[in-house]
């Protein structure tokens, strides 16, 4: 029975470590955090009441299709995609899920920018209608107060190492990561995958 009660507790303990690492994980760039503490960052559920969100903050990201010139600002096409929780950058494994027009108040060069990942906060002014190729398409309309561009890079995961866990004595004690191949100590054997990221 203490064994039991030893194992639950020590359990209990790393799956609390593990939430309050994660939690600290969660580092949304200064010049994207905005002014509100939630955000809106649903794109459909403006879509589906526009005038419910004029004049709101809103946060979105994904892939810059298009970048235009005005007089005195810069309008960014962006086709939207979902957002990482922890750092609010666009999720490069998502699709598309619609379009926006960004605007920003001064002059972006269109070589630094097009085909760009960028996440944009700033005030919601509303849905208009645009175009894709030949079809007629909703665009949301933000004027942009904050905005980050994303660098693509690689990075390598390994494959997660096994947790092993055993008695002796009077509890339960970890043994350490187990290896596969009847060892412990180290990370199993095989190849890390190579997966795209944005820093």
């Amino acid at each position: 029975m203490n064994r039991q009660l030893n194992y639950r507790l020590v359990s209990k303990a790393l799956f609390l470590s593990g939430a309050l690492f994660l939690a600290g994980c969660v580092s949304i760039p200064e010049s994207i955090k905005g002014t509100s503490a939630t955000p809106v960052t649903d794109l459909n559920r403006v879509f589906v009441a526009p005038e419910l969100y004029i004049g709101q903050e809103g946060r979105f990201g994904g892939r810059v299709i298009d970048v235009k010139n005005l007089q005195s600002s810069t309008q960014l096409e962006i086709a939207v995609m979902p957002l990482s929780q922890y750092d609010a950058a666009p999720e490069l494994r998502q699709p598309s899920i619609g379009r926006l027009y960004a605007n920003v108040m001064h002059f972006l060069d269109p070589t630094d920018y097009k085909n760009q990942y960028v996440t944009v906060v700033g005030t919601i002014k509303g849905v208009e209608s645009g175009k894709v190729g030949e079809a007629t398409y909703p665009f949301l309309r933000i004027d942009v107060t904050g905005m980050k561009r994303w660098t693509l890079t690689q990075q390598v995961i390994m494959p997660a190492p096994v947790m092993t866990w055993g008695y002796y004595g009077d509890g339960p004690y970890w043994w350490g990561y187990h290896n596969g191949y009847g060892g412990y100590g180290g990370y199993p054997y095989g190849a890390g995958q190579v997966v795209p990221v944005l820093e």
